[in-house]
């Protein structure tokens, strides 16, 4: 009789390939340009939040509540800037190969 010998696959230890420093970059998904258009929309945002505060009405009327800046700036403002959230993260630059 003929003994075959069997192969322990998990004995055997796979190297990852290694990158080496200067060859190879770091890749992330978002580049430098997307994440400072990010930013810019942030900065939109919390701006037409600040926009929308003011005083309280309390308990006598307050006309201010109902002033351009609370009701339409503000609010069109952080729009905008969820609006160019989404722009900025789907932004894709062009490659130098494409055309």
């Amino acid at each position: 009789m003929k003994k075959t010998s069997k192969t322990n696959n998990a004995n055997v230890a796979k190297k990852a390939p290694t990158p080496s420093s200067t060859a190879e970059k770091e890749h992330f998904v978002l580049e430098k340009k997307n994440w400072i258009m990010v930013g810019i929309a942030v900065a939109c945002i919390i701006l037409g939040f600040i926009l929308m505060t003011g005083a309280p009405s309390g308990e006598k009327f307050n006309p201010d509540i109902f002033s351009v800046r609370r009701i339409h700036i503000g609010p069109m403002l952080s729009l905008f800037g969820f609006l160019f959230m989404i722009v900025a993260i789907m932004w894709r630059p062009k490659k130098a190969g494409e055309a």
